[in-house]
């Protein structure tokens, strides 16, 4: 959730309104793409990793002590 409000307030910004628009909107795209590459990982890779990673070592164990 606080990605998201993040993002969100991060995207008028990277649209270039406002002043000094032209300074701040790569500045904008760099946070929010961080922020949204951040999450992912979070929310999908890092569980997908583990998953692969326990349901490995539980296949070594049962090839060890059938």
């Amino acid at each position: 959730m606080t990605s998201l409000t993040v993002i969100i307030s991060m995207l008028p910004a990277a649209m270039g309104t406002g002043a000094d628009s032209d300074t701040n909107a790569p500045l904008a795209v760099a946070v929010i793409g961080g922020m949204v590459s951040s999450t992912l990982l979070t929310l999908v890779v890092v569980p997908a990793v583990y998953s692969l990673v326990e349901h490995g070592m539980l296949r070594l164990q049962q090839r060890r002590y059938p």
